[in-house]
């Protein structure tokens, strides 16, 4: 590169670019355990940086530091051509750091900025590194920056913790560990029914695991409250086989998996809801885990700001792949981690460069992206990469040209070289480069070929491990490189295939015998007809040790708390009494409801500091801007400025210790933390109560895989859906307004969703469901649509609190029908319930009709008992039939029914096989649109006068009325009989 060469007026000259010296330097510092933020830049000098002794320019002034100040300070003094000039010289940078116009100079920084690691350590090179970058930046000028470091370990191997464990003892464990996943996965896939299963994924990260569950990992017992594990779902046979040896899980068991109906198996997955003792937390779908991982690792430290639990040095440990950081949940809340520092997280990367079908980045390198990616984050990365049988190569490598090489090649062409074999690796990895040829001449195919990886070796692994849970002030991403079927040879060892890879022939399975060494002859493989799975026996060493380790860590992992040993007495109905009384003239919304709800619980000395509000910025939207101020927004570093609203009652009040979770606009955020509230029974022995309130659409369909996800954990707490109804929310628009979710919430086994009217029938159900999680301890969660629409609301009826709960009770009864009178009954809930009161009066005045009116706050309830009442009916045909309860209620009551909603008709519809007379269904199929209430229930057909057609309609279809009357219906209540249908508009 040409050198650009100016004239100041002091005859001073410029012909060095710093900025590829810039860019190299930092390389040399990023072993650090705990990367510094900026530091300040130095005032004082020191005689070591840098100390040349040849003839660079730096070598003609008298002090290092001085010299670089004194370059800095002339370039900020520079007249404007040559600054622009200088600007010229920046733009070539790129072909500056490719081609170094003095490599000399180069050696020599290098060497000063060693002797300062030396001499002061790394934190002081830092300091130096970042004032030199922070005086260029001040200038304008563009410095490069890159996230990502060389494509070597992160520890030196003079840094690595020592593995204090028996290596011998634990490669044996760990090969038996091995066999017996691959066995369980073969043996389920000899049987009838193509059970599926995976090898492969725990092959690659058998060693990763074995270390933490030997040296790492503790179980909770008195002296300690536990870990948390998320296992990746696709190496379950793995910690399946663990168990085995450890005595917690049987043969029967292991010979079992993927076939639990009978009672006698395990499940593909972990799944708490199906091992309820045994799994700690569901890890699939994909991505959920990590996400689900944060959020438990943020309240974790929630609870300990807030005094409920002890300050400790707990872990959240989450494996994931490399491949499943595509997903957007894996990585979309790393930032919340680095930003409140959660040093209590660590994340477990098992990079084998492979996804379901091929390669993650076969075109580029996983581990680099995901580097930066997390480094951007404020996360400690630690890139665990090879083992011990590089570093000797990597020793003599004191050119670089090893580690440029490393740098080079791609992620597809490492797969190839496992995948290929030591000759191969020989010709097209180290024969690019002389001295790297060199390095391995002498060794041979085998000698290469045995050349490990990083996520392999135990030593390396625990000194990673070490660092991590040292680490202070950020959370840890461990980036362990493997080989994805590890040990499957020819059958699957680096292949693309290798992930559907579920059953091996006969060569393959002693292929992997011989590979680890397990002491089953060729006799017993040839005469068995399935593997045999291996055990060593009770008194074996390799048992005694496993025993004697898990011991040590205060017991077995994963186990899982059922039960919290503290529960609550929940507050009576009596102390919500102003909600179950008539409001008079007052008007209010049922989110209203909800809040005064809310804020009498949050003054129950016993329950109320147990009760997390969670809003996704939306507290305003929901009129709960008060608890700003009442109890205070949760911060983990308190409020470090005076908030603009600062002179209000209700204002911006962040706290280290307070009690609302703001989640920011993240809806599968928000519902992450809500689950980890909900399962802190579980994972902390604390109980908690979570409310996350949020607009309804965004809820079930934005994040319906989470929700499931909270149901397999067995997550308490209630989620309610604000602006709830495809007609309530007037003005928003199609993606706004809600008309489905309850059908999405009815598809979970154990929610229990409910859409209330009025404010008694919203206090009824949160205080039931208050009873039922957090004194009853059972394994359910609420959702409850609530408005934003004001009215009057009645007194609650007497006795009303069963039908409340069960989804049905008689709202008003309009008497003994006369002889001759036209009886219908109306069916609603949430915001057309008072339509369809609207109805009755528009019949009774213009008809002559009365109408029974039946509040319904479950549909979803109802279905359950009838779907219920049904099966049971079926299987017991010698016993009394049983009646479902909708049936109970209607069965001697007159005349046709008609339900409307503010929801899809299928919502409604649910209960058509237990309704005992004609049932007519109104609901808002279709787009969502931008309108008034009054306009939207009409273009739905869902308002009053729709409702008293159909009920008119259906007395005609009956035969009690005729075709004129249902045209003078149409024309009295002025209804467009060729108006298009609104779910084709």
């Amino acid at each position: 590169m040409q050198h650009l060469k100016y004239t100041h007026s002091d005859s001073f000259e410029i012909d060095k670019p710093r900025h590829a010296l810039l860019e190299v330097l930092p390389k040399q510092t990023n072993n650090q355990t705990k990367p510094s933020r900026l530091a300040p830049i130095a005032t004082s000098h020191t005689n070591v940086l840098p100390r040349i002794q040849t003839q660079s320019r730096c070598s003609q002034e008298s002090n290092g530091t001085s010299a670089l100040h004194l370059r800095i300070q002339t370039y900020l003094t520079l007249s404007a051509c040559a600054r622009e000039a200088l600007e010229i010289l920046m733009n070539r940078l790129k072909e500056a750091l490719h081609n170094d116009p003095n490599p000399l100079e180069t050696q020599e920084w290098l060497e000063s900025i060693k002797a300062v690691i030396d001499i002061a350590g790394p934190e002081r090179a830092h300091q130096l590194l970042e004032g030199v970058a922070e005086q260029i930046h001040r200038t304008g000028t563009n410095l490069p920056f890159s996230p990502i470091t060389e494509y070597v370990n992160t520890i030196p191997t003079a840094d690595e913790a020592k593995n204090p464990g028996d290596p011998a003892l634990e490669r044996s464990i760990r090969s038996i560990i091995r066999w017996n996943a691959m066995a369980t996965v073969v043996r389920a896939n000899r049987k009838p029914g193509d059970l599926g299963g995976h090898i492969a994924s725990f092959a690659s990260s058998a060693t990763l695991y074995d270390v933490g569950f030997n040296h790492f990992w503790r179980a909770p017992s008195p002296q300690h409250p536990g870990d948390l594990l998320y296992i990746q779902g696709h190496s379950s046979p793995g910690i399946y086989a663990r168990a085995f040896l450890e005595g917690r899980i049987s043969e029967s068991q292991l010979d079992h998996f993927r076939m639990e109906v009978d009672g006698k198996g395990i499940s593909s997955y972990p799944h708490p809801w199906l091992m309820p003792q045994f799994w700690q937390t569901p890890t699939v779908s994909m991505g959920l885990g990590p996400l689900s991982a944060i959020y438990q690792a943020q309240f974790m430290k929630y609870l300990e700001h807030r005094g409920l639990i002890a300050p400790s040095d707990r872990k959240v440990w989450c494996f994931i792949g490399d491949g499943e950081s595509d997903e957007p949940e894996t990585l979309g809340a790393i930032a919340l981690a680095g930003r409140e520092g959660l040093d209590n997280l660590i994340f477990v990367v098992n990079c084998n460069l492979q996804r379901l079908d091929g390669p993650v980045r076969g075109n580029g390198k996983i581990i680099q992206e995901l580097e930066g990616v997390f480094r951007g984050g404020g996360w400690n990365v630690i890139k665990l990469l090879w083992g011990a049988h590089w570093d000797p190569l990597l020793a003599q490598d004191t050119q670089g040209v090893l580690r440029k090489l490393m740098m080079e090649t791609v992620d597809g062409e490492y797969q190839n070289c496992k995948a290929f074999g030591g000759e191969y690796t020989r010709k097209h990895f180290f024969d690019k480069y002389p001295e790297t040829a060199a390095m391995v001449a002498h060794l041979s195919d085998n000698d290469i070929w045995r050349l490990n990886r990083g996520g392999h070796d135990p030593h390396k692994i625990y000194a990673a491990y070490h660092r991590a849970v040292n680490t202070q002030g950020m959370p840890t991403v461990i980036l362990a490189k493997t080989v994805k079927g590890y040990g499957m040879g020819t059958a699957g060892e680096s292949l693309n295939p290798t992930h559907q890879t579920k059953k091996l022939d006969h060569d393959a399975i002693k292929h992997f015998r011989d590979r680890f060494n397990i002491p089953i002859s060729d006799q017993q493989l040839d005469a068995a007809d399935h593997i045999p799975f291996y055990h060593p026996g009770p008194d074996s060493p390799e048992i005694k040790y496993m025993l004697a380790r898990r011991e040590a860590l205060g017991g077995f992992l994963p186990q899982r708390r059922t039960k919290s040993s503290k529960s609550f007495i929940v507050p009576g109905l009596d102390k919500y009494e102003r909600l179950l009384t008539s409001s008079g003239e007052r008007t209010y919304s049922t989110t209203m409801a909800f809040v005064q709800s809310l804020n009498i619980t949050l003054r129950d000395k016993a329950l109320g500091p147990h009760i997390v509000p969670i809003v996704a910025d939306e507290a305003r939207t929901f009129g709960m801007e008060g608890l700003f101020r009442q109890i205070g927004i949760y911060a983990p570093f308190g409020q470090k400025y005076k908030p603009v609203d600062a002179d209000q009652l209700m204002y911006y009040r962040e706290d280290e210790s307070g009690q609302v979770l703001q989640q920011g606009i993240t809806e599968p955020g928000a519902i992450a933390s809500w689950m980890a509230a909900g399962t802190s029974y579980s994972v902390s022995d604390v109980p908690m109560l979570p409310f996350y309130i949020y607009y309804s659409m965004f809820g079930f369909q934005r994040i319906g895989d989470i929700a499931w996800q909270a149901a397999d954990m067995r997550t308490r707490g209630f989620l309610l859906g604000g602006t709830a109804g495809r007609t309530t929310l007037n003005g928003e628009g199609l993606q706004h307004e809600d008309g489905h979710s309850h059908l999405m919430a009815g598809a979970i086994p154990n929610v229990r969703s409910y859409d209330p009217t009025f404010g008694y029938e919203v206090t009824v159900i949160l205080q039931h469901g208050m009873k039922a999680m957090m004194q009853d301890q059972i394994d359910e969660y609420y959702y409850l649509t609530l408005m934003n629409e004001n009215y009057a609301h009645p007194d609650m009826p007497a006795g009303a609190e069963q039908g409340i709960i069960k989804g049905m009770y008689l709202l008003k009864d309009a008497g003994k029908p006369k002889k001759g009178e036209l009886r219908v009954q109306l069916l609603g809930s949430g915001a057309i319930l008072r339509e369809a009161i609207a109805a009755a009066e528009l019949l009774h005045q213009d008809f002559g009709i009365t109408a029974d009116l039946w509040s319904c706050p479950s549909f979803s309830e109802l279905r359950k008992d009838g779907f219920d009442t049904e099966r049971w009916n079926r299987l017991h045909p010698d016993s009394e039939p049983r009646t479902p309860y909708v049936t109970q209620q209607l069965e001697n009551r007159q005349g046709p029914a008609i339900a409307a909603t503010d929801y899809v008709r299928l919502f409604a519809d649910q209960i058509r096989a237990f309704v005992p007379m004609h049932y007519t269904v109104l609901g808002t199929d279709g787009f969502g649109r931008s309108d008034t209430r009054s306009n939207l229930r009409r273009f739905f057909e869902v308002d009053r006068y729709f409702i008293a057609h159909a009920a008119i309609a259906a007395l005609a279809k009956e035969g009690k009325m005729t075709g004129k009357d249902v045209a003078r219906a149409i024309e009295q209540y002025n209804i467009n009989p060729e108006k298009p249908n609104p779910v084709d508009i």
